[in-house]
């Protein structure tokens, strides 16, 4: 959220808008209290400190201001300012799902589902809002059960330090920096430890794919330090030797990861957007993704897709569609895989930060004009 709110602050200074980021200050957290006490005391901050400081700022705005959320899960503040121009950006909504139930992998303790219900009902008492996908906005109508006064959709953008299909690198001199063997190419997946990740599968599916291979790719998993269930099941493997786990890189390092990189394998159960999914397109990697928005949305004509992990089933049927896409990439020849990374890099394009400042400012100016403003 926060490095969102960076990217819309920095994009739309340089268009030449004042632009000033409000947020709660650690007031009361900084105080020396025992350390059961310190969220607490955030929570002072937060929800009691906050909201009088709004309350008195916006007496001596500017009528032409424009109120940005950068995430709907500021749903408590929104009320502060529903009556002034203003607008939601809305990411995803599992949280909000889980809270009622939705994900049966993911379920919610009842304090979670007091904080997400309380999160509701402020986000419900605003007018206008931006999605980052179909999918996050056909999310957002269901919540709120109604299609608010205005809805948009705008994708968001990868890093404009990527260049597409610009960076050269192979895996034999990755191989050498990051000390791993990957001099023959490997399967790669981004991603954190969230449920919906479904880091879990991606080892479930190599496991399926090595099983009935000769090849001895291995896998590279990208993102946070595993689990200790991540370790169990890759300790379990019969080819544990070839799962490797890689934390805390820079953007530049992931870049060069991407273009080395044989394929993206990513089997997400849920996104907002799904970055990885754009990131590797971009950088010439083709993409195994799922066949479910927003993943279909982002990856166009150009990802090869496989079936959502089936809930509570047998799921070697599924294991197995995985581990055919992987061969199919494997078996393209040279002219269908340059097809391949060709339409990735296309369809990458789509997602520039131009585009999304572009579409954001012509959205922006037109809730103003809803107020009457300019």
């Amino acid at each position: 959220m926060p490095r969102y709110a960076n990217m819309l602050a920095e994009g739309f200074s340089n268009l030449g808008y004042d632009v000033d980021i409000w947020s709660p200050k650690p007031i009361f957290f900084k105080m020396p209290v025992p350390r059961n006490l310190k969220k607490w005391m955030g929570y002072i901050d937060q929800y009691i400190i906050f909201p009088r400081l709004v309350k008195s700022r916006i007496k001596t705005i500017n009528k032409n201001t424009l109120f940005v959320f950068s995430d709907h899960a500021l749903g408590p503040w929104i009320p502060l300012v529903s009556n002034f121009p203003h607008v939601v950006h809305c990411h995803d909504f599992m949280a909000q799902h889980s809270a009622k139930n939705l994900i049966p992998q993911n379920m919610t303790s009842l304090s979670g589902k007091i904080y997400q219900k309380y999160i509701f009902n402020g986000y419900s008492k605003g007018k206008h809002f931006i999605s980052v996908s179909k999918k996050t906005q056909n999310d957002l109508h269901e919540m709120l059960r109604q299609k608010p006064k205005s809805s948009y959709v705008v994708y968001n953008s990868i890093n404009p330090n990527i260049k597409f299909g610009g960076i050269v690198s192979d895996s034999y001199t990755l191989a050498d920096k990051l000390n791993l063997n990957l001099a023959n190419g490997f399967i790669l997946h981004v991603g954190g430890n969230q449920w919906y990740k479904n880091r879990r599968g991606v080892i479930l599916i190599y496991n399926k794919w090595r099983e009935s291979s000769l090849s001895d790719m291995p896998l590279l998993l990208v993102g946070s330090k595993p689990t200790q269930e991540l370790i169990e099941l890759k300790e379990k493997s019969s080819f544990s030797d070839s799962i490797l786990f890689l934390s805390e890189i820079n953007d530049e390092l992931l870049y060069q990861i991407y273009s080395a990189a044989t394929m993206l394998l990513f089997p997400s159960l849920g996104e907002g957007f799904g970055w990885p999914i754009v990131e590797a397109m971009a950088l010439n990697t083709p993409v195994i993704t799922t066949n479910e928005a927003p993943m279909t949305e982002v990856g166009g004509d150009a990802a090869i897709y496989i079936p959502r992990l089936p809930i509570g089933e047998n799921i070697t049927s599924w294991t197995r569609k995985g581990s055919d896409a992987i061969n199919r990439i494997l078996n393209l020849d040279l002219q269908e895989k340059e097809y391949l990374q060709k339409k990735g890099i296309e369809n990458a394009k789509r997602f520039t930060l131009e585009n999304q400042l572009e579409e954001l400012n012509d959205i922006y100016k037109k809730i103003l004009l809803k107020y009457s403003i300019i």
